[in-house]
């Protein structure tokens, strides 16, 4: 059986993403711009699609309008593929009121549109990870060793593994324990690679590692119902470990690039670093590409410019600015005198009218985007935002918190101005 009929793909794209809060104050986590030009959710569907899963169910639940215009815009299929990127909605029914209580809970609530479609196995996907993986070798593993759950594991050094799930692994794959999130130092010690294990590596460590979960599992289509027979709620700390010592379960160990964007500082960080000559993630790889919506922008401007490693999104204007490392997303706006240095600019959803623009003035309402003379560090301005003129912000020797009016939000050291803010001329943060 061919994969695209015998998988079926899901990805979870309900969570209410409170550490990246404000990104998430009108969007859920998905839904979040990335790279210029793209959403989050963007990456695990076009993974799927370059490994041949073209069968996918989004299942989404907190302030889901912009991801659902996202999806309905971006993914189209051809009536003769049978692929599908389905929205599946938090619904009450006569079984249940409750919105989606975890992975679990959400996953057991669809299984019911799952039955609808032939397939033995179902891939269960987070959608909010920055990674490039071709299932394909998942699945053929899964098959090799007969298992019944498959989890993707990347090796993570010990340094670096808080707030993670690690597992124990057996030489020859199979899971021998699984500890969600562990804190104790014997315990994450117990839990380091074998020798054997490293010395299978492509890239031997240079400090003990762990194998950390990816979140990314395979289950073969009965096992995952016989373990959604229950009450519980959450794959990596209830379904997993419950299952072992009952099930097969195997890692497969992943050894490319993967970053959670979970927090602020986490989404900041592997935006900036996009800006870079040789970014940790490829966004131009011919052979695997990301896949977003097609909006028919015009080609970006750059009026006397002085740029220093930047992605820029479509249909942008700078005008004779200082730029060095930033981000700008689709029709960003950047006003003369303007020096910017490790920024991301989301953009906007759409451009102003000159009648909106009169108005705009008359009223004296900054224009959408950055206004002359602002200079800004270390920050991320959302989508819609107005900046007025000669305004200067930097979470440089501040705590976390909200400032200007609750308008400028700093968190995990980078500040933030959330979507449709507006900044008064003259501000200082």
């Amino acid at each position: 059986m061919s994969i695209q009929k015998q998988v079926l793909a899901v990805v979870m794209g309900g969570g209410r993403g409170t550490r990246l809060h404000p990104l998430t104050a009108e969007r859920c986590k998905p839904a979040v711009p990335l790279a210029g030009k793209y959403r989050l959710v963007d990456i695990p569907i076009s993974n799927c699609i370059n490994s041949e899963i073209n069968r996918i169910f989004l299942l989404t639940q907190f302030q889901t309008a912009s991801l659902h215009r996202h999806i309905q815009g971006a993914y189209h299929f051809d009536p003769f593929g049978g692929g599908f990127v389905d929205i599946l909605s938090a619904e009450q029914t006569e079984k249940s009121v409750d919105w989606y209580q975890g992975t679990a809970d959400a996953v057991r609530h669809n299984l019911v549109h799952l039955r609808a479609f032939p397939h033995e196995q179902v891939l269960i996907l987070s959608g909010d990870q920055l990674y490039r993986m071709d299932f394909r070798q998942i699945l053929a593993q899964h098959t090799a060793t007969g298992a019944d759950v498959t989890i993707a594991a990347i090796p993570f050094p010990v340094s670096k593994i808080e707030g993670l799930g690690l597992m124990q692994v057996n030489d020859d794959l199979s899971i021998a324990r699984f500890v969600e999130k562990p804190k104790d130092p014997a315990v994450i010690q117990s839990l380091t690679l074998s020798s054997a294990l490293e010395a299978k590596l492509q890239h031997p460590p240079t400090e003990k590692c762990c194998l950390a979960s990816m979140g990314i599992y395979v289950f073969n289509r009965a096992v995952l119902a016989d373990a959604l027979e229950n009450n519980l709620y959450d794959f990596g700390k209830e379904i997993i470990p419950g299952l072992l010592g009952k099930k097969k379960l195997f890692a497969h160990i992943f050894e490319g690039y993967w970053e959670d964007i979970g927090t602020v500082r986490a989404f900041f960080e592997a935006n900036l670093a996009l800006a870079q000559p040789l970014p940790p993630f490829n966004f131009f790889d011919p052979s695997a590409p990301i896949y977003t919506q097609d909006r028919y922008l015009p080609a970006s401007k750059l009026n006397h410019c002085r740029i220093d490693h930047a992605v820029i999104g479509d249909g942008s204007i700078l005008a004779d600015s200082t730029i060095k490392h930033c981000v700008f997303g689709i029709r960003s706006f950047v006003d003369e005198g303007c020096d910017l240095e490790d920024v991301i600019v989301m953009g906007s959803d759409y451009y102003e009218t000159d009648v909106q623009l009169g108005t705009n003035t008359s009223r004296g309402r900054p224009h959408l985007g950055l206004g002359k003379h602002c200079r800004i560090r270390r920050a991320i301005i959302d989508k819609n935002a107005r900046i007025g003129d000669s305004c200067a912000l930097s979470p440089d020797g501040k705590t976390d918190g909200s400032y200007a009016n609750g308008s400028v939000i700093i968190r995990d050291g980078v500040l933030v101005v959330p979507k449709g803010a507006t900044i008064p001329a003259g501000t200082v943060v």
